[in-house]
Protein backbone atom coordinates (compact mmCIF):
# COMPACT_ATOMS: atom_id res chain seq x y z
CA UNK A 1 0.00 0.00 0.00
CA UNK A 2 1.84 3.38 -1.06
CA UNK A 3 2.32 5.62 1.15
CA UNK A 4 4.96 7.15 4.18
CA UNK A 5 4.68 4.19 6.61
CA UNK A 6 6.05 1.18 5.88
CA UNK A 7 4.15 -2.30 5.53
CA UNK A 8 7.13 -4.39 4.49
CA UNK A 9 9.78 -3.73 2.90
CA UNK A 10 8.90 -0.01 1.71
CA UNK A 11 8.97 3.13 3.22
CA UNK A 12 6.48 3.31 6.43
CA UNK A 13 3.04 4.26 5.36
CA UNK A 14 0.79 2.38 7.16
CA UNK A 15 -3.30 -6.97 12.01
CA UNK A 16 0.62 -10.83 16.20
CA UNK A 17 -0.79 -6.97 17.81
CA UNK A 18 1.33 -4.47 17.52
CA UNK A 19 3.97 -6.49 17.40
CA UNK A 20 4.07 -7.35 20.98
CA UNK A 21 1.07 -9.00 20.17
CA UNK A 22 3.10 -11.73 18.57
CA UNK A 23 3.22 -13.77 21.36
CA UNK A 24 -0.49 -13.88 21.70
CA UNK A 25 -0.56 -15.50 17.97
CA UNK A 26 1.25 -18.47 19.18
CA UNK A 27 -2.12 -19.16 20.72
CA UNK A 28 -4.60 -18.34 18.20
CA UNK A 29 -4.82 -22.40 16.81
CA UNK A 30 -2.74 -25.65 16.04
CA UNK A 31 -2.79 -24.80 12.19
CA UNK A 32 -4.85 -27.56 11.63
CA UNK A 33 -7.30 -25.42 9.73
CA UNK A 34 -10.30 -25.81 11.95
CA UNK A 35 -12.21 -23.67 13.64
CA UNK A 36 -11.96 -23.30 17.56
CA UNK A 37 -9.83 -23.32 20.60
CA UNK A 38 -6.45 -25.00 20.23
CA UNK A 39 -5.59 -27.04 23.31
CA UNK A 40 -2.91 -24.74 24.43
CA UNK A 41 -5.48 -21.50 23.54
CA UNK A 42 -5.73 -19.52 26.47
CA UNK A 43 -9.43 -19.88 28.02
CA UNK A 44 -12.10 -17.83 26.55
CA UNK A 45 -12.66 -14.34 27.94
CA UNK A 46 -16.04 -13.68 30.35
CA UNK A 47 -15.65 -9.63 29.07
CA UNK A 48 -14.23 -8.16 26.72
CA UNK A 49 -11.66 -5.35 27.56
CA UNK A 50 -13.72 -2.38 27.12
CA UNK A 51 -13.25 1.26 29.83
CA UNK A 52 -15.71 1.79 32.19
CA UNK A 53 -14.86 5.50 32.60
CA UNK A 54 -13.81 7.11 28.91
CA UNK A 55 -10.53 8.55 29.29
CA UNK A 56 -9.91 12.09 28.55
CA UNK A 57 -9.49 12.64 24.84
CA UNK A 58 -6.09 14.67 23.78
CA UNK A 59 -4.93 16.39 21.01
CA UNK A 60 -4.21 14.37 17.76
CA UNK A 61 -0.50 12.12 18.68
CA UNK A 62 -0.85 12.92 22.23
CA UNK A 63 -1.96 9.94 24.83
CA UNK A 64 -4.64 10.18 27.45
CA UNK A 65 -4.28 9.27 30.62
CA UNK A 66 -6.08 5.74 30.61
CA UNK A 67 -6.05 4.65 27.66
CA UNK A 68 -5.39 1.39 26.27
CA UNK A 69 -5.54 -0.65 23.15
CA UNK A 70 -8.83 -2.88 23.13
CA UNK A 71 -8.93 -3.92 19.79
CA UNK A 72 -6.40 -4.12 16.26
CA UNK A 73 -5.98 -6.34 13.29
CA UNK A 74 -3.21 -5.99 10.80
CA UNK A 75 -2.79 -8.17 7.64
CA UNK A 76 0.21 -10.40 7.09
CA UNK A 77 1.84 -12.15 4.95
CA UNK A 78 0.81 -12.88 0.99
CA UNK A 79 2.59 -13.26 -1.80
CA UNK A 80 3.87 -8.89 -1.58
CA UNK A 81 4.50 -9.93 2.47
CA UNK A 82 2.19 -7.51 3.74
CA UNK A 83 2.78 -6.35 7.09
CA UNK A 84 6.22 -7.30 7.91
CA UNK A 85 8.60 -6.39 10.79
CA UNK A 86 7.93 -2.89 11.81
CA UNK A 87 5.16 -2.46 9.99
CA UNK A 88 2.10 -0.39 11.04
CA UNK A 89 -1.30 -2.12 12.17
CA UNK A 90 -3.96 -1.43 9.74
CA UNK A 91 -6.95 -0.42 12.84
CA UNK A 92 -6.18 0.13 16.49
CA UNK A 93 -8.51 1.35 18.60
CA UNK A 94 -8.51 2.28 22.69
CA UNK A 95 -10.07 2.38 25.72
CA UNK A 96 -10.74 6.91 24.66
CA UNK A 97 -12.52 5.85 21.52
CA UNK A 98 -9.26 7.08 19.74
CA UNK A 99 -8.50 4.64 16.88
CA UNK A 100 -5.70 4.52 14.15
CA UNK A 101 -5.90 3.36 10.76
CA UNK A 102 -3.98 3.30 7.46
CA UNK A 103 -5.89 5.16 5.11
CA UNK A 104 -6.83 4.60 1.34
CA UNK A 105 -3.96 6.60 0.44
CA UNK A 106 -1.34 4.82 2.46
CA UNK A 107 -1.39 7.33 5.36
CA UNK A 108 -3.00 7.59 9.23
CA UNK A 109 -6.19 8.95 10.31
CA UNK A 110 -7.44 9.01 13.69
CA UNK A 111 -10.77 9.22 14.60
CA UNK A 112 -12.85 9.51 18.24
CA UNK A 113 -15.63 7.18 18.77
CA UNK A 114 -18.59 8.52 21.53
CA UNK A 115 -18.45 6.22 24.51
CA UNK A 116 -21.57 4.48 23.74
CA UNK A 117 -20.83 4.14 19.92
CA UNK A 118 -17.51 2.51 21.13
CA UNK A 119 -19.70 0.00 24.08
CA UNK A 120 -21.68 -0.64 21.40
CA UNK A 121 -18.82 -1.53 18.84
CA UNK A 122 -16.93 -3.38 21.73
CA UNK A 123 -20.31 -5.74 22.17
CA UNK A 124 -20.47 -6.57 18.62
CA UNK A 125 -16.73 -7.72 18.82
CA UNK A 126 -17.57 -10.31 21.31
CA UNK A 127 -20.98 -11.07 19.87
CA UNK A 128 -18.56 -12.10 16.68
CA UNK A 129 -16.43 -14.05 19.01
CA UNK A 130 -13.83 -11.98 18.96
CA UNK A 131 -13.38 -12.11 22.88
CA UNK A 132 -11.64 -15.84 22.23
CA UNK A 133 -8.53 -16.90 20.57
CA UNK A 134 -9.26 -19.24 17.65
CA UNK A 135 -8.81 -19.56 14.04
CA UNK A 136 -10.82 -19.20 10.85
CA UNK A 137 -10.10 -20.90 7.96
CA UNK A 138 -7.11 -23.30 6.56
CA UNK A 139 -3.67 -22.15 7.18
CA UNK A 140 -2.48 -25.15 4.67
CA UNK A 141 -1.95 -22.45 1.61
CA UNK A 142 1.74 -20.89 2.02
CA UNK A 143 1.04 -17.74 0.45
CA UNK A 144 -2.23 -17.38 2.77
CA UNK A 145 -3.36 -13.48 3.59
CA UNK A 146 -4.09 -14.03 7.32
CA UNK A 147 -5.56 -11.56 9.04
CA UNK A 148 -4.58 -11.20 13.10
CA UNK A 149 -7.45 -9.77 15.31
CA UNK A 150 -6.33 -8.95 18.87
CA UNK A 151 -8.76 -8.28 21.42
CA UNK A 152 -7.38 -7.91 25.18
CA UNK A 153 -5.43 -10.86 25.48
CA UNK A 154 -6.98 -13.16 22.35
CA UNK A 155 -5.91 -13.24 19.36
CA UNK A 156 -8.25 -14.49 15.99
CA UNK A 157 -6.86 -15.76 12.92
CA UNK A 158 -8.29 -15.64 9.86
CA UNK A 159 -6.65 -17.28 6.75
CA UNK A 160 -7.74 -15.86 3.33
CA UNK A 161 -8.47 -17.53 0.86
CA UNK A 162 -10.03 -20.44 2.33
CA UNK A 163 -12.18 -18.67 5.20
CA UNK A 164 -15.85 -19.52 4.78
CA UNK A 165 -18.23 -16.48 5.73
CA UNK A 166 -18.75 -16.12 9.67
CA UNK A 167 -19.56 -13.66 12.29
CA UNK A 168 -15.51 -12.74 12.01
CA UNK A 169 -15.13 -11.91 8.94
CA UNK A 170 -18.77 -9.79 8.67
CA UNK A 171 -17.85 -7.99 11.47
CA UNK A 172 -14.12 -6.95 10.72
CA UNK A 173 -15.85 -6.14 7.06
CA UNK A 174 -18.49 -4.19 8.04
CA UNK A 175 -17.70 -2.48 11.65
CA UNK A 176 -13.72 -2.32 11.50
CA UNK A 177 -13.88 0.04 8.54
CA UNK A 178 -13.64 3.61 10.20
CA UNK A 179 -14.11 5.14 7.12
CA UNK A 180 -17.69 4.23 7.09
CA UNK A 181 -18.70 4.99 10.10
CA UNK A 182 -21.63 7.26 10.93
CA UNK A 183 -20.97 10.91 11.24
CA UNK A 184 -23.34 10.84 14.39
CA UNK A 185 -21.33 7.83 16.24
CA UNK A 186 -17.51 10.37 16.37
CA UNK A 187 -17.30 13.00 18.66
CA UNK A 188 -14.78 14.68 16.20
CA UNK A 189 -14.34 14.72 12.43
CA UNK A 190 -11.49 12.37 11.31
CA UNK A 191 -7.91 14.24 11.08
CA UNK A 192 -4.44 12.82 9.63
CA UNK A 193 -2.42 11.07 12.53
CA UNK A 194 0.08 13.00 13.87
CA UNK A 195 2.64 11.76 16.27
CA UNK A 196 4.90 13.13 18.52
CA UNK A 197 7.84 10.62 18.40
CA UNK A 198 8.96 8.57 14.74
CA UNK A 199 10.81 5.56 15.05
CA UNK A 200 13.52 5.51 12.42
CA UNK A 201 14.75 2.26 11.11
CA UNK A 202 17.85 1.94 9.12
CA UNK A 203 19.31 -1.02 7.21
CA UNK A 204 23.17 -0.50 5.92
CA UNK A 205 23.62 0.96 2.55
CA UNK A 206 25.93 -1.26 0.09
CA UNK A 207 28.81 0.72 -1.27
CA UNK A 208 30.01 3.97 -0.43
CA UNK A 209 28.02 6.28 -3.68
CA UNK A 210 26.79 9.42 -2.73
CA UNK A 211 24.82 9.92 0.70
CA UNK A 212 22.85 12.71 2.35
CA UNK A 213 24.10 13.64 6.05
CA UNK A 214 21.85 12.44 8.35
CA UNK A 215 21.17 14.94 10.72
CA UNK A 216 19.90 13.05 13.57
CA UNK A 217 21.20 10.80 16.56
CA UNK A 218 23.36 8.45 14.59
CA UNK A 219 21.68 5.70 12.52
CA UNK A 220 23.89 2.52 14.31
CA UNK A 221 23.50 3.46 17.34
CA UNK A 222 19.88 2.27 17.95
CA UNK A 223 18.62 -0.74 19.35
CA UNK A 224 17.82 -4.12 16.66
CA UNK A 225 14.35 -4.28 15.93
CA UNK A 226 12.36 -5.92 13.24
CA UNK A 227 15.40 -6.63 11.19
CA UNK A 228 17.08 -2.95 11.16
CA UNK A 229 18.51 -0.58 14.18
CA UNK A 230 16.12 1.82 15.49
CA UNK A 231 16.54 5.14 17.11
CA UNK A 232 13.18 7.34 17.90
CA UNK A 233 13.29 10.90 17.57
CA UNK A 234 10.73 13.68 17.08
CA UNK A 235 8.61 13.68 14.20
CA UNK A 236 8.90 17.53 13.72
CA UNK A 237 12.80 16.57 12.74
CA UNK A 238 12.76 13.90 11.16
CA UNK A 239 13.85 15.08 7.03
CA UNK A 240 12.07 14.04 3.83
CA UNK A 241 13.17 10.74 2.88
CA UNK A 242 12.21 8.11 0.72
CA UNK A 243 13.11 4.53 -0.99
CA UNK A 244 16.04 5.45 -3.14
CA UNK A 245 17.62 8.25 -0.57
CA UNK A 246 20.79 7.32 0.94
CA UNK A 247 22.11 8.43 4.20
CA UNK A 248 25.47 8.62 5.90
CA UNK A 249 25.55 8.84 9.40
CA UNK A 250 29.39 8.13 11.20
CA UNK A 251 30.69 7.04 7.97
CA UNK A 252 28.29 4.48 7.00
CA UNK A 253 25.88 4.46 4.23
CA UNK A 254 22.08 3.56 5.24
CA UNK A 255 18.44 3.42 3.87
CA UNK A 256 15.94 4.47 6.24
CA UNK A 257 12.01 3.32 6.87
CA UNK A 258 9.94 5.56 9.49
CA UNK A 259 7.67 4.01 11.77
CA UNK A 260 4.79 6.93 13.62
CA UNK A 261 4.97 5.36 17.34
CA UNK A 262 1.25 4.84 17.92
CA UNK A 263 -0.56 5.70 21.31
CA UNK A 264 0.52 3.93 23.54
CA UNK A 265 4.16 3.78 22.40
CA UNK A 266 7.24 5.67 23.87
CA UNK A 267 10.34 3.53 22.39
CA UNK A 268 11.42 1.25 19.62
CA UNK A 269 11.14 -1.35 22.29
CA UNK A 270 7.39 -1.35 21.62
CA UNK A 271 8.12 -2.44 18.42
CA UNK A 272 9.32 -5.81 19.23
Amino acid sequence: MPGPYTRSHRVPALACAALTACAALTACGDGSGTTGSSPSSPAPSTSAPAPSTPATSSPAGETPAGENLVLRWRRTGGIAGLGGPGGVPDFSLYSSGRAVAVSQGGGLTEYHLKPDALQRLLGEARAAGLDRSHTVGSAQFTDAIITVVTMGDTATRIFEPGSPPGPETGFLRKRLNPAGWPASDQSAKPEPYAPERTAVLANQAPGGGPAKTWPLAPLGDGVPVAGSICTPAPSRKIPATGPGVTWRSKGRNYFVRLRPLLPGESSCRDLA
